[in-house]
């Protein structure tokens, strides 16, 4: 359903993603991992266009975009089927959960307000916020902010989600209620393209796992044999630091 080719992004003299290609199947949950700097959320901007991507393809749904000479309209086309979750929420802070998740129905696709009301419910009722419909961001914990933050994503039934390091706001507590909805989603054969660092994330609910560093990516495969054999010995090193585990 998505394919990339030839992804590339400079800011000024630094080179962010030097020729990213990637293609998700419907129904994939993947996983990107890396260090710091390694290009991994500037990818998803740029499959947002919240970044513009200096050259590449991008294959939706069986059309092809030039990502260079992309224009308004497609961007919009591309953004009505997709939903994106950020690291810090997000959320505007004069409006209710509610609110938060019906703005853009209301706004942006002119739905009308009761049929988006319904549909926002729905939302939050699906990441277990029945109770908190009308709590303003600043009475809900962080991780009640990104459920939230979710429910908004998925409020209009994206073909795919991305997700930007969800969890690396939050305490462990936090972090487990909102892996939890994700798990769900997963479950549901969302297709979603999850940003973590949360590896017990990656090895448990996704199916394929992409390794990032310096923009490109070093290695991917499916979860399983990620973990238990990882072939670069970057991706073994990475492996080590980040789980303390010997993943020779």
């Amino acid at each position: 359903m998505l394919e990339l080719h030839h992804i590339q992004k400079a800011f000024g003299d630094l080179r962010v993603l030097r020729d990213v290609n990637l293609k998700v199947d419907a129904g994939d949950v993947i996983a990107i991992l890396g260090p710091s700097g390694s290009g991994k959320t500037t990818l998803l901007r740029c499959l947002n266009f919240l970044e513009h991507a200096d050259q590449g393809e991008l294959l939706f749904d069986g059309k092809q975009y030039d990502l260079a000479h992309i224009s308004k309209k497609e961007i919009a086309a591309i953004r009505r089927k997709t939903g994106f979750v950020f690291q810090n929420y997000n959320l505007f802070l004069n409006k209710t959960a509610l609110e938060n998740v019906t703005e853009g129905l209301i706004v942006a696709r002119k739905m009308p307000k009761a049929e988006a009301i319904a549909a926002g419910k729905r939302a939050l009722d699906k990441v277990g916020l029945s109770d908190r419909y009308d709590y303003y961001p600043v009475q809900l914990s962080g991780g009640q902010q990104q459920r939230v933050a979710i429910a908004r994503a998925i409020v209009t039934d994206p073909e795919i989600i991305y997700f930007d390091e969800p969890t690396s706001a939050l305490d462990p507590e936090l972090t487990g209620e909102v892996l939890s909805v994700m798990r769900d989603l997963a479950n549901e054969g969302r297709t979603m393209l999850v940003v973590t660092h949360e590896t017990g994330f990656a090895r448990n609910v996704s199916n394929k796992v992409i390794f990032m560093e310096n923009g490109v990516i070093v290695e991917e495969g499916d979860s399983q044999s990620f973990f238990a054999n990882p072939k670069e010995a970057r991706t073994r090193q990475f492996l080590q630091l980040v789980s303390g585990e010997d993943t020779v």
